[in-house]
């Protein structure tokens, strides 16, 4: 079928069983239906389906409709007698599953004799496909091994449970927490309830944005590479944070409607209320005392030489990398070590082969570049994914940095560079291309390196950590945003609970802070010495998220005792640019880093984020003359989503003191 081939298979488990016989307290072993279980990526929707691979259906045990109604109704189990009552007066349904509409009923009469189907549709009687965003909880029950209940929003009724004879079950639910936010229920700790997104991210921008001004409108938007890749998103933060000074319209907007605008932007990241994401559940945790920690100078060039063997290798990297963790760089070394930081070089690889690298790498370069300077007029006219690529990055580059000396002025070189290296990109990269933000990320690349090929591998290199940032399903930032949700929960409880009674639970005043890495909210100088920092892949992983924290924590006393509601935190977020100090930021980032590590109870989804269990924090500044596993600034997809890894058994821990920070 044409529409298989637009199926993206993201996890797949065989041996995952149906007991048609039994119940749940009591589970009946002699009738088993044995199938696979699949989670799809459909045209941007997230599918979870079980297809039955043998037909073991007992004839006499028939699946009926609780209750008459053609939405999903209880299932309940008829046999015997009892189902030939049932059928007498009253319809069953036979279930028709769709991967768009995900679970329907199609109301079908019964008479008696016809209790048994064909075997042709025995089979699809056990087939459950939904999508995620109609899930609205999973029950969790271990009796020998792990069964799933799967309960649907528009229904009190549960789907056949699903269980876990041969293993696979959290295997399962760590895939299904890339896509949804699980928090456990309040008075029942085997639920776990589902806050997903309900339409492809990708759609997500119609009727939202004005192409021109960044306002809110009631009109769908053309559909072109700029509403349909992130510069449609982008322009949502640009709202967020332009709306203060935008039209009056956008001054008259109520509160409220603007939050359930911005709300759709990404369905799914309305964080339910649950302290504590996960099936392991601490409802109070003392993180203890927050220590202190203090900064040094910029590593000189003089001790960037002494790391370096009389070949040119670099050596004692990890006491390297800890030194410019600690202090960043002097510019006088940033356009060597940069390279080395972003993986463009070997850490072990000598001055001789570093030649030979760039060497090949610039024929490399040449040769791409050759090929959207060759395309003649006539073939771009015919060519609109590349015309509307050089038109965005027109667009951008006239308004990146220029009050840099660098970029400043008319016809300036600089410019010139950047515009080059973006065009190339879009060779290296078509399928993404070029996306309103990543002008932002390259020019202080450019600036350093002055040069272009230097400067477009060091991008390429930045770019692998921050593709999905930039993809048209956003699942980087997606991910991020939760991410972030809940560590601002642990570090500061009711901080968050106050942002999400005033519509900013879902925490979009971050979003361009996590897009470009606070390139926009810094000044250029501290944009620098910020990267440096993060690319050193210290003090543990996803550091960006706790540099996130440390400016809320510092804006959060100010926020609550004004009693700021959605537009004014919105408008007190923007003003922060520019006005932000780095130094006293990574202070705090490294000691709330420190803070948690330091906490003996740390949930396990919290330790997943920030990389603490797989003993790669890098807090030991050893003499290895062998670097760390490269870790700088991880893409979002080689990360956890954050939220925890449900354990077979139950586990609670509580302690007596409130989230502290």
């Amino acid at each position: 079928m044409a529409a298989d081939s637009l199926v993206k298979v993201i996890f797949e488990h065989e041996g995952v069983f149906i007991h048609p016989g039994g119940d749940e307290d009591g589970i009946e072993q002699d009738l088993l239906i044995s199938g696979s279980l699949r989670i799809v990526d459909k045209d941007a929707e997230i599918i979870v389906e079980y297809r039955p691979l043998e037909e073991t259906v007992d004839p006499s045990n028939m699946l009926c409709a609780g209750k008459d109604s053609s939405s999903v109704v209880e299932w309940d189990q008829c046999s015997g007698a009892r189902s030939h009552q049932l059928l007498e007066t009253q319809h069953s349904y036979e279930t028709e599953w769709d991967m768009v509409n995900a679970v329907s009923f199609k109301k079908k009469a019964c008479t008696n004799g016809e209790g048994a189907l064909n075997h042709s549709h025995e089979r699809s009687r056990w087939a459950l496909t939904f999508s995620v965003g109609d899930l609205r909880s999973i029950t969790v029950k271990v009796e020998g091994w792990t069964f799933l209940v799967f309960r649907l929003k528009e229904s009190s009724a549960s789907l056949p449970a699903l269980h876990f004879h041969q293993g696979g079950s959290k295997e399962f639910l760590d895939t299904l927490r890339r896509f949804a936010l699980l928090s456990e229920a309040p008075d029942d700790e085997t639920c776990l309830l589902v806050s997903t997104p309900n339409k492809a991210l990708s759609q997500s921008f119609e009727n939202l944005l004005d192409d021109n001004n960044f306002g809110l409108v009631h009109q769908k938007l053309r559909k072109d590479p700029y509403v349909t890749t992130l510069g449609g998103f982008s322009k949502v933060t640009n709202y967020i944070f332009d709306a203060f000074r935008g039209t009056e319209e956008q001054h008259q907007r109520p509160p409220e409607e603007v939050a359930d605008l911005l709300g759709e932007v990404i369905p799914g990241l309305e964080i339910n209320q649950q302290e504590e994401p996960g099936f392991e559940v601490i409802t109070r945790i003392d993180l203890g005392t927050r220590p202190q920690v203090t900064r040094r100078e910029p590593l000189s060039a003089e001790d960037w030489t002494k790391h370096q063997d009389p070949e040119g290798r670099m050596i004692n990297i990890s006491r390297l990398q800890q030194v410019i963790f600690k202090g960043g760089l002097c510019h006088a070394v940033r356009k060597e070590a940069w390279k080395f930081l972003l993986g463009y070089f070997p850490w072990a690889s000598t001055l001789e082969e570093r030649k030979a690298l760039q060497r090949a790498k610039t024929d490399e370069y040449f040769r791409m570049k050759l090929q959207w300077k060759s395309v003649s007029e006539e073939q771009e006219r015919r060519n609109s994914r590349l015309r509307d690529y050089r038109s965005l990055i027109e667009k951008d580059v006239n308004r990146t940095d220029r009050t840099n000396r660098f970029y400043e002025g008319i016809d300036n070189p600089g410019l010139v560079l950047l515009h080059d290296i973006l065009m190339t990109y879009c060779m290296y990269d078509f399928d993404l291309g070029y996306v309103q933000g990543m002008s932002d990320l390259l020019s202080p690349i450019l600036y350093v390196m002055e040069n272009e090929v230097d400067a477009f591998w060091c991008f390429v290199s930045f770019m692998d950590q921050m593709h999905q940032n930039f993809e048209e399903q956003m699942q980087g930032m997606k991910t991020q945003l939760i991410q972030l949700s809940t560590l601002l929960r642990l570090l500061d409880l009711a901080f968050w609970n106050y942002l999400e009674s005033q519509d900013s639970g879902y925490l979009y005043f971050c979003f361009r802070w996590l897009l470009i890495r606070f390139k926009r909210e810094l000044s250029f100088q501290d944009v620098l010495r910020l990267w440096e920092v993060m690319w050193t892949g210290l003090p543990c992983q996803n550091f960006h998220l706790l540099v996130c924290c440390a400016i809320l924590d510092s804006e959060k006393q100010k926020i609550m005792e004004e009693n700021y509601g959605f537009n004014e935190i919105l408008k007190h977020i923007n003003e922060l640019s520019m006005k932000l100090d780095i130094e006293e930021i990574l202070q705090k980032a490294e000691g709330i880093s420190l803070q948690i590590q330091s906490c003996k109870d740390l949930p396990r989804s919290i330790s997943v984020i920030l990389g603490f269990d797989t003993d790669v924090s890098g807090s030991d500044p050893t003499d290895s003359g062998s670097p760390p596993a490269p870790r700088p600034a991880q893409r979002p997809d080689a990360c956890s989503n954050g939220h925890g890894h449900l354990r077979e058994t139950s586990s609670h821990n509580s302690c007596k003191v409130a989230f502290t920070s």
